[in-house]
């Protein structure tokens, strides 16, 4: 799969979209306004227009903290084709946070959400010329009295410059090159402070043409839901500008993404394609999925029953998620192993990626219908793997990228640049894996996460917590070496319980009686001595996975 690229300019390619779709829906708010590739590329010209007023040069920065919504897009696009250099914040961070961020990349304009704006203050961010309201785009400070005036009479500027009205014919868009800088991505991963990727163009265009290559049935014609972070790249990639370069139609969910609104949306707007994390199935699983499959257990021992309940099950999932998509692609953490087999047991359409915001994101993919049982797929097209290991098909070493969808380092930061790649040039992800002779790659864990067994085994945490959250009442867990042993930090469920009649002591007693059951599951050499119970949710990333470092013990 990983053949070189011939690329193409990201911009224009854009540019040519929005020609060819001008009156279609393009982005919409979720039970809320539409705009129409016209309005979205109207909206641009006239942001266009305010950077080329306020000194905007190409290649400045402009950083965008808000929720999802139809003008986080337009804001986006219109700095990207400009020839700035988008800065996605997000939302959740704290303002001491988005301060530090929109400092440490330079940043000159800032388009943030109203809620956002609250615990922000323009003192804070010295180098900043204008912040700019997301929702409808008046100036919320400037630096100077001349800044604003440009927004004051933006729309006589507008007309005057378009006075037959702005036409398809009139955009023209930033034509860039392969290795210039296209975004500054902030990580805010599991294992500390936020890194500012650079990624070049190259990257988005990679990744832009894996869309093409491995989704050809979607088109100008096809509905996605966007229900993941937009400042993350994951979300950012494949429910914004995948879909704006093949003309087709997102709905920004514009608030929290909770099952019930996810599933509502679902029914609502039938999406042709679902993008997600493995969260949100493991959670339909757990609570629609499992009680179904546990009731009818005894059935399953007669083959023509098995077929008929399995069927049932699969259709009615599918009904849930819409019913008219050609599959579910998962990514951004493992995939529960109980949960993956169980999919797989009703033939369910879905899919595993692997990515990371330093590809843009995506390192490896595979049809729902090819993949194999614990992979998470092969090298996308312009991108190759190598494993770290005297035996790359068996002994799991460190998985490392080289390809167009690689960063070129980490913005003002040169030591973990030169941490991050080999002397040969290769990207050092971090990530534990083996590949067989195929090509299909199998993850076994974070390098920075694996344990030291006392008789000298490798112990992957992801792997025992997999077995541990399938109990019954545990939201999720987090294993962490603890003097010499294993300790299982658990969240339990404690709704769940109190729907069941159980107090929340009876809860969190029962969960601990049932470590000699989690220790019947784990290998000898990977038992668990104890369980810590936690009173609340885990701190998480945008992607859901725990914050480890913040719970790891010396």
């Amino acid at each position: 799969m990983s053949t070189e690229l011939q690329f193409q300019s990201v911009n224009k390619i854009f540019e040519n979209s929005f020609k060819d779709h001008w009156d279609k829906d393009a982005l919409s708010n979720y039970q809320g306004k539409t705009l129409s590739y016209r309005d979205v590329a109207e909206r641009i010209a006239m942001l266009h227009i305010c950077f080329q007023e306020c000194g905007l040069q190409k290649g400045d920065k402009v950083a965008l903290c808000s929720r999802n919504q139809a003008n986080w897009g337009v804001c986006f696009l219109a700095a990207l084709t400009y020839g700035a250099v988008p800065v996605p914040i997000l939302h959740e961070f704290k303002p001491g946070n988005v301060h530090y961020l929109v400092n440490h990349s330079e940043s000159k304009v800032l388009f943030v959400g109203e809620s956002e704006w609250e615990g922000l203050s323009e003192d804070e961010m010295p180098e900043i010329e204008v912040v700019v309201q997301i929702n409808n785009f008046k100036y919320l400070y400037s630096r100077r009295e001349s800044l604003q005036a440009v927004r004051d009479n933006i729309t006589r500027t507008f007309n005057e410059k378009y006075p037959d009205g702005f036409k398809p014919s009139d955009i023209n868009y930033y034509e860039d090159s392969p290795e210039e800088l296209a975004i500054i991505n902030y990580t805010s991963g599991t294992s500390g402070f936020s890194k500012g990727v650079m990624l070049p163009y190259r990257s988005l265009y990679a990744n832009i043409n894996l869309g093409n290559f491995a989704e050809p049935q979607l088109s100008c014609e096809s509905e996605v839901v966007a229900m993941l972070p937009s400042a993350h790249m994951y979300g950012l990639m494949f429910e914004l500008l995948f879909e704006m370069s093949i003309g087709a139609h997102v709905h920004f969910l514009t608030r929290v993404p909770s099952p019930k609104i996810i599933m509502n949306a679902f029914q609502e707007i039938h999406p042709d394609i679902i993008i997600a994390v493995p969260l949100i199935m493991e959670k339909v699983y757990k609570m629609q999925l499992k009680p179904v499959a546990d009731r009818t257990k005894p059935m399953m021992y007669v083959p023509i029953l098995a077929q008929t309940i399995q069927k049932k099950i699969r259709t009615g999932l599918i009904d849930a998620f819409g019913g008219r998509f050609e599959e579910v692609i998962l990514g951004g953490a493992a995939f529960n192993p109980e949960v993956e087999a169980f999919l797989r047991k009703i033939h369910f359409p879905f899919t595993v990626g692997y990515g990371m915001t330093e590809c843009g994101p995506i390192i490896t993919y595979e049809k729902y219908f090819r993949t194999r049982k614990g992979s998470c797929g092969k090298a996308i097209p312009g991108c190759h793997i190598r494993i770290d290991s005297p035996n790359p098909a068996k002994i799991p070493g460190e998985v490392q990228i080289k390809g167009d969808n690689v960063f070129t380092g980490y913005f003002k930061n040169e030591e973990e640049t030169a941490r991050s790649f080999t002397g040969d040039g290769w990207f050092r992800t971090g990530d534990m894996g083996v590949m067989d002779a195929d090509g299909y790659l199998y993850l076994r864990g974070r390098s920075k996460c694996m344990i030291l067994g006392s008789s000298g085994q490798n112990i992957y945490p992801e792997e025992l917590e997999a077995v541990i959250n399938n109990a019954s009442y545990v939201v999720d867990s987090l294993v962490i070496e603890d003097n010499g042993g294993l300790t299982a930090l658990i969240y339990p469920d404690y709704p769940q319980g109190a729907a069941d009649g159980m107090e929340r002591k009876q809860l969190e007693e029962r969960i601990v009686r049932d470590l000699p059951e989690f220790n019947k599951l784990l290998p000898s050499y990977a038992q668990i001595r104890k369980i810590e119970l936690m009173p609340e949710d885990f701190e998480r990333t945008p992607k859901k996975s725990i914050k480890r470092y913040l719970y790891q013990r010396k």
